[in-house]
């Protein structure tokens, strides 16, 4: 284990040698925000380059050439580039030394972390798009796909009954993604009213989220009910000064919702 910490070590220095990571990201995107949180726990330092989804930035040719299949979130590790949010946060913490303490070595234990991350992307996530995205054009609301959503928030209820954080007894990445999620869930308008526990679990994973507000409460202040009327706002000012002081990308202009779900996963 001193051997593997050591090694560790030794990464992250020639890391920071190297170059500070480069994050492709769309500010208000859940999976984007999915790995600002696991770069703000760890306090790993990102280059953030802000790619306007919106305006169809992922599409131009220096980005496919980074990354073909023109999502966000896109790392770029001094040449080894990964998209895919749940991978990059793995990545992130397995590259960390103090990632263990939210990515578990121990087989078993990071097997309930892969199935937490599993549940939210292949259900949680796509439950709440199956059900919003269509109103942000104008649909009406549908109490079926209400019920999946509701269905699967149960689900996460009773994982929380169970255990004190989503994976068991320690905050790990798991966490951070189904946060991205459920805190989107909630500012959509959906109602987590019967859902006790996820609103306490909420509350202590903001706690312990170094710089909460940038890592993801901005982002998740764009869906609030304005969005599902189709209207825009404007990034908060003082993110706007935030992030040009953190990007190389200094365009701020409106941000709508995220209407093109796979751009951002």
């Amino acid at each position: 284990r001193s051997v593997d910490i050591l090694l560790l070590v030794v990464l992250a220095a020639l890391q920071t040698l190297a170059g500070k990571p480069d994050l492709y990201y769309y500010w208000s995107s859940p999976p984007c925000r999915i790995v600002m949180m696991t770069a703000s726990v760890l306090g790993v330092d990102l280059n953030y380059i802000h790619l306007n989804i919106k305006k169809g930035e992922q599409f131009k040719p220096e980005f496919l050439s980074i990354n073909p299949q023109h999502t966000v979130p896109t790392l770029n590790d001094n040449g080894f580039v990964l998209s895919e949010s749940r991978a990059i946060a793995a990545y992130i913490a397995d590259t960390n030394p103090n990632g263990e303490k939210i990515y578990p070595k121990d087989p078993k234990q990071r097997a309930i972390v892969h199935q937490m991350l599993h549940f939210d992307c292949s259900r949680l996530y796509p439950n709440f798009l199956d059900l919003y995205k269509p109103m942000m054009t104008g649909a009406a609301f549908d109490e079926v796909k209400a019920d999946k959503l509701d269905d699967s928030l149960s689900m996460l209820e009773e994982y929380l009954k169970r255990n004190e954080w989503a994976a068991g007894d320690q905050m790990t990445i798991a966490d951070l993604s189904l946060m991205a999620t459920v805190t989107t869930v909630e500012a959509a308008g959906h109602d987590l009213s019967e859902f006790p526990k996820i609103n306490q679990w909420v509350m202590k994973t903001k706690a312990a989220i170094p710089d909460y507000q940038m890592a993801n409460q901005d982002g998740v202040d764009t869906w609030k009910g304005y969005n599902l009327r189709g209207k825009e706002r404007e990034m908060p000012q003082e993110n706007r000064t935030t992030t040009t002081e953190r990007s190389t990308t200094t365009e701020r202009s409106t941000v709508a919702n995220i209407k093109s779900s796979p751009e951002s996963r």
